[in-house]
């Protein structure tokens, strides 16, 4: 062996080697899982069986996740959250993406008819119905980034602390499924919510099974043989809704973020609107879509108006005691949001001093109701609120 070899296999550990050995091992009891599931066909005779694999397999994938995670290598990329919201722009390469960027936001982020122009992530600002909202420009996606090809990790770790997913596609590339299932498979669940199922643990008992509903998908034995797969030995589960095998997992796996998305299709000046009715009602069906063309600014302010209802922001105004309200500055908080939330959204203390409040608007019964801190604000309320001095 050369001397000039040895410095270089000094740098590799023993740990190194040894955590390369487990997750190729955890890597090929995957496959060998994934490969027993696509080869069983699933009925009622075999579900509980595919029930027990789906389980199994994403608790490895869970732990080979969690070791990739603590091997600590690549370097991600790093972006501090800003304004009311933030939305990233999630599709394959040369879709248009830093274009859409540069158009409805103060960013510029580089421009370039070929592959991977961006390498980094490019934040900008999108100042809408008084909203700020803070939109990520991302490298382009691409099959297996779930996995860390093309850098997809990283570029999936920023997507799960967004507020909101914007896929965009152009309108020769539709393949929207490829999109979906790397977010997927990196546990983001798009335009879904949690199911409805509560589990406690407890110290002896094994695992109690209840159903709320008439005719569940899934049998106690089912359920109890996932949830030992997951490591429960004592619990109660009560499934309050009928779910099937991969909505109980995401339950008790307890790692999956559920976040809205909507889709822009881009380049639709290039097509006639027969070809995007068609694109539309055969591919994209069930999806929130917005035609764009962000080249020739075609679409941009549905879209942005698209982003604003998706996030769920609301808008009200407040009006100082005595005086006029001020109706060009408003305060945007979450839809859903009630005097409470005001309070805390202007001032730690207003929560706690709070005595009523005045309400003009939809929410209220008559101009000007007085109410507490649990009534619920809509959009573009006026409201006075009255605290202790």
């Amino acid at each position: 062996m050369s001397t000039h070899s040895r410095p270089a296999l000094e740098h590799i550990s023993i740990g190194t080697i040894l955590a390369d050995e487990a997750m190729a091992t955890i890597e090929e009891q995957i496959r060998e899982i994934e490969d027993e599931i696509s080869r069983t066909p699933y009925n009622k005779s075999t579900q509980h069986h595919i029930g027990r694999l789906k389980a199994k397999l994403a608790r490895l994938k869970d732990s080979l996740e969690a070791r990739r995670s603590r091997s600590g290598r690549g370097k991600g990329y790093s972006v501090r959250k800003s304004g009311h919201a933030t939305v990233a722009i999630v599709g394959f390469p040369s879709v248009g993406k830093s274009t859409l960027l540069n158009k409805i936001t103060n960013a510029d982020s580089e421009v370039a008819a070929y592959h991977f122009t961006t390498l980094t992530v490019v934040p900008g600002e999108m100042e809408h119905r008084g909203a700020k909202i803070q939109v990520l420009d991302l490298p382009g996606l691409i099959k297996d980034a779930s996995k860390g090809k093309g850098r997809g990790k990283e570029v999936l770790s920023v997507v799960r602390s967004a507020d909101l997913i914007l896929l965009m596609i152009d309108v020769f590339e539709t393949n929207l499924d490829v999109l979906v299932e790397e977010l997927r498979t990196a546990n983001l669940r798009l335009n879904q919510r949690p199911p409805d199922i509560v589990v406690s643990r407890r110290n002896r008992g094994g695992i109690g099974v209840s159903f709320t509903t008439p005719k569940p998908s899934l049998d106690e034995d089912l359920v109890r043989d996932m949830m030992n797969e997951y490591g429960y030995i004592n619990a109660d589960i009560v499934i309050r809704e009928d779910v099937d095998e991969d909505q109980l997992i995401d339950h008790i796996s307890g790692n999956r973020i559920y976040i809205p998305g909507i889709v822009a299709v881009n380049k639709i000046d290039l097509v006639s609107e027969e070809y995007l009715r068609q694109l539309k009602e055969k591919k994209l069906g069930g999806w929130k879509v917005v035609p764009i063309s962000a080249e020739e600014d075609i679409g941009l302010d549905e879209l942005r108006d698209c982003v604003f209802d998706s996030l769920r922001l609301i808008r009200v105004y407040m009006k100082p005691q005595g005086k006029e309200a001020d109706m060009v500055e408003p305060l945007v908080i979450r839809a859903g949001s009630d005097i409470g939330a005001v309070c805390d959204s202007i001032h730690r203390d207003f929560r706690r001093n709070f005595r009523y409040a005045q309400v003009w608007g939809e929410s209220a019964r008559f101009p000007g109701q007085i109410v507490g801190l649990e009534h619920e604000v809509v959009d573009q309320d006026v409201i006075t609120l009255i605290v202790r001095r």
